[in-house]
């Protein structure tokens, strides 16, 4: 038999491992070495109340988990503030040069509130993606190199993301996620939406997104807003809305959460839920019901019981 060690809550992202018989009987997981004999999928799942405020204290009996439609024996539930690897993809190029003050503050509000084991990668969206910081646990220097960050140029945004993802395999915790602060647009790409879509639904990574609808000028105080439509031209008006749907997409095929901000202060408020709902989450454990042939795609649903709740949790996931 194969013996594994490894947490079995630990990571972003739908996981789909060999685990030990038996396991139904635990109720939280602990680093430790297991007997493979059956295959278990792990769903980390984010819950918020009407307001976005993340849930706490609910038990199994509270979801129902669905795999190609059949429903699942949830044989585990886990809730653990693990270390993270934290991917930062923050948008200078040019179009957002009016918040880009803001999206500085932000993205440096996000890494303050990281517990001290947290690791964070630094990439920049312009004209080329730009990998300013390996993964590192010194936050004072991210932060210098936030500040000194300058906007220009265009913007490839979809091949930053996709840098990023790839970039994951780097990381040392494994707790994974991707915090993406952009306006959406994206003029200046190779790969293709799809093939980032492909990606992103096969890392075990979950991917935040903050999307700037207009951006804003001024100060931390704010002043008057930026209305993208005064400045772009109508063709890349159409691209920042398909990149705001792209953002979208990606946050809720991945399991993460997606924000859109006018200002400041509803920028800082979307990074203070993200980074509560990436340390709140459930780690929900099934084991399929049905047999299945290796790389096959299967969706999953998960579904609360509870009134007024609402579940974040990847699609699906690719059969090992």
């Amino acid at each position: 038999m194969t013996v594994i060690s490894r947490s079995l809550c630990s990571r972003l992202g739908l996981t789909s491992i060999l685990t030990v018989g038996g396991l139904a009987a635990q109720m939280s997981f602990v680093t430790a070495n297991f007997q493979a004999n059956s295959q278990m999928v792990l769903v980390p799942v984010t819950v918020t109340d009407h307001y976005g405020k993340t849930v706490n204290g609910l038990r199994p009996q509270d979801f129902t988990v669905l795999d190609e439609r059949t429903p699942q024996q949830i044989l585990s539930l886990n809730r653990e503030d693990a270390p993270c690897s934290a991917g930062l993809v923050l948008d200078i190029s040019g179009s957002m040069q009016q918040s880009l003050g803001a999206a500085k503050r932000v993205v440096r509000e996000f890494v303050k509130a990281a517990n001290p084991q947290d690791e964070f990668l630094l990439l920049t969206v312009a004209t080329q993606p730009d990998k300013i910081s390996g993964f590192t646990t010194n936050t004072k220097v991210l932060e210098q190199e936030i500040d000194f960050t300058k906007s220009g140029g265009l913007t490839a945004l979809i091949d930053t993301v996709y840098m990023g993802i790839s970039h994951m395999h780097e990381a040392k915790q494994p707790r994974r996620a991707l915090l993406v602060v952009s306006d959406g647009l994206d003029n200046h790409s190779r790969y293709p939406k799809s093939k980032l879509l492909r990606l992103a639904m096969e890392a075990d990574v979950q991917i935040y997104t903050i999307i700037f609808d207009n951006g804003m000028v001024g100060g931390p105080s704010g002043g008057a807003p930026f209305r993208s439509s005064m400045v772009l031209k109508p063709i890349d008006q159409g691209r920042e809305r398909q990149g705001s749907l792209l953002l979208e997409e990606l946050a809720k095929k991945t399991g993460g959460l997606h924000f859109h901000v006018r200002n400041e202060a509803e920028a800082r408020v979307a990074a203070v839920k993200a980074g509560e709902a990436l340390r709140n989450e459930y780690c929900i454990a099934y084991r399929p019901s049905e047999s299945h042939s290796s790389g096959k795609w299967r969706r999953i649903q998960v579904k609360l019981q509870i009134p007024d709740g609402h579940a974040y949790a990847r699609y699906g996931y690719y059969s090992r």
